[in-house]
């Protein structure tokens, strides 16, 4: 329920011009259904920054304000506060001194919550203003994802060694991969991926210590976990099989299941896949969620390849390739461009391993090779359901390739991947399975080859002076003028974990294969001689996309070489 002093200090923040009296309305009667301090709660609306709002009731209340993002806090002073007196108080300890802690909260004036510390710590608590978000993210950056949960499972046991259950029976650890603690642990994890953007989480066991990393933006980066999770190894394995349907007394082979989850707003389909490894089993989970579902013309295309793509999809027959190594994003591209045609006119049947994401109208098959239903089976099968267009999620063999090409020439639309360096390499690729040229270039009407760049963070963008070398490649690539480049990059902050990064853009290579070079395939050309005509004939490089992206200031050369540093620009 708001109180008196509430209402004093939102009426204070409307006097300051912070937030209207209509906005502190919404946020007392937000106050009153939630709870919490009004100001947290005004913050949490989104009425007025927390830097602003905190600092109008630190004046008011007299007591310092601190910003925790710029704090640096010594590792002897977060000692002094156990994980699960931060967590559960929501308190982070600042600075000890003369037999003082001083500690930061939300609500220092909260007399029960200083007294607990005052008896729990035996030492004296000063308590300063900070956000409460802030808190929160202060207690993940010192002690770690979950480093109150691991700490409670540690003080149930008489000893460390308790918890090692490597020579336990497979009930003892279905029981503690059961606890409240473990799956609270889990879930902890995979809700702090979530707020990080990570794509993927691997857990991967060593000699002496349980590695755990998330991938962001491409990037993988060690999260910051308590060294205790070592001994909780097999709980969290079992707790993950358990949760993906799993066979948690199997440790000899690999496995692969799916978790469907709801953290939060987000909806999200996990893919898990557990393998064997000297020290025990590894596990990598794929986050998938609708979000990461783009449509065509937000996928990075430039203007003038995004008018080839769409003509391209549009045609009534052929095979469309996209091209690229795992987590590339191809798989996103081909339902974008699928979204793009699907109508009630279109029959469209899919076959996937896995199914990514679900597509209204669209008839999709999830392949099970352990009963022998694979990709070519499932091509063979497709043809008798009358599509007009399908797609194949990989073309991995002869058989299947075969297949999808013949397709194709019996008036299909046929859309697939294939994992090649760059768009010309796909016809090598196929060639090299065994697919006759006739067959190749009377099929193939498109190759887009795609990488994945890491876009700067709006937040810490700033103009650079850049080397010369990197000016005359933009220059020459981009058919610009040197004086009138501008370069880009992200000086770091904390919304971008201090990389100078937040997210991620396609850069595209889109092939058409017209007459030129259906004569070079069936000559069996090179992919290089295959690659300088396609350039000769306009096409862009990977390289000149990405250059062009560095030019429209949203990601930097570095990164532009780091991604396709792989790729041979033909010769002049």
């Amino acid at each position: 329920m708001p109180t008196k002093d509430d209402i004093l200090i939102g009426s204070l923040l409307v006097e300051e011009g912070l937030v209207t009296s209509e906005q502190l309305e919404a946020g007392l009667s937000e106050q009153k259904r939630a709870g919490g301090l009004i100001c947290t709660v005004l913050v949490k609306l989104g009425f007025a920054a927390v830097d602003k709002i905190f600092g109008v009731l630190s004046r008011q209340l007299h007591i310092p304000y601190i910003k925790l993002k710029s704090a640096n806090i010594e590792p002897l002073v977060i000692q002094k506060v156990p994980a699960k007196f931060a967590s559960h108080y929501k308190i982070i300890p600042l600075e000890f001194k003369n037999n003082i802690l001083v500690v930061a909260m939300a609500d220092p004036l909260d007399i029960r919550t200083l007294d607990d510390l005052r008896l729990l710590l035996d030492v004296d608590v000063k308590g300063v203003l900070a956000g409460e978000r802030e808190i929160e993210e202060a207690i993940r950056k010192y002690y770690g994802v979950g480093a109150e949960t691991l700490e409670r499972i540690i003080a149930q046991q008489s000893s460390p060694e308790e918890l090692k259950i490597e020579g336990g029976n497979v009930e003892d650890i279905e029981a503690m991969a059961e606890d409240a603690s473990i799956i609270k642990f889990v879930n902890q994890v995979l809700s702090e991926a979530v707020k990080e953007r990570a794509t993927d989480i691997h857990l991967e066991p060593f000699q002496n210590e349980l590695r755990t990393r998330y991938r962001i933006d491409g990037i993988l980066y060690d999260i910051n976990i308590p060294d205790t999770i070592k001994y909780f190894h097999q709980a969290i394995v079992s707790r993950v099989k358990i949760m993906s349907e799993l066979n948690i007394a199997e440790h000899r082979l690999p496995q692969d299941g799916r978790i469907k989850i709801k953290i939060g707003e987000s909806e999200l389909d996990l893919r898990v896949s557990t393998i064997p490894t000297a020290f025990g089993e590894a596990v990598h989970i794929r986050l998938l969620s609708p979000q990461f579902f783009l449509e065509l013309n937000n996928l990075g295309f430039l203007p003038e390849d995004l008018r080839i793509v769409e003509s391209m999809i549009k045609k009534p027959h052929g095979v469309i390739f996209v091209t690229g190594p795992t987590g590339s994003g191809k798989s996103t591209t081909l339902y974008a461009a699928l979204a793009r045609i699907n109508s009630s006119a279109v029959k469209i049947i899919t076959i996937e391993d896995p199914i990514e994401y679900q597509l209204r109208g669209v008839n999709q098959i999830q392949v099970n090779p352990k009963i022998g239903f694979t990709f070519a089976t499932g091509l063979r099968h497709m043809l008798r359901h009358d599509p007009d267009v399908m797609m194949v999620g990989e073309v991995r063999d002869y058989e299947t390739a075969e297949i999808a090409i013949r397709a194709s020439l019996t008036g299909h639309l046929v859309f697939s991947t294939l994992h090649t360096n760059d768009a010309a390499g796909a016809v090598t690729r196929l060639l090299d399975m065994g697919i006759e040229p006739f067959l190749v270039s009377s099929s193939l009407e498109c190759l887009v080859a795609q990488r994945l760049v890491r876009r700067i963070c709006p937040k810490c963008k700033m103009q650079v002076q850049n080397s010369r070398e990197a000016i005359t490649q933009i220059a020459k690539d981009t058919g610009t003028a040197a004086d009138n480049i501008v370069i880009y990059e992200g000086k770091g902050c904390q919304e971008c974990r201090f990389t100078g990064f937040r997210g991620r853009t396609a850069i595209h290579e889109v092939l058409v294969v017209n007459h030129q070079i259906r004569e070079l395939i069936l000559a069996r050309a090179s992919s290089q001689q295959i690659k300088q005509k396609a350039v000769a004939q306009g096409m862009r490089t990977l390289r000149s996309s990405g250059l062009k992206k560095v030019l429209e200031g949203l990601t930097t050369y570095t990164e532009v070489i780091r991604v396709t540093q792989q790729e041979e620009l033909p010769e002049d």
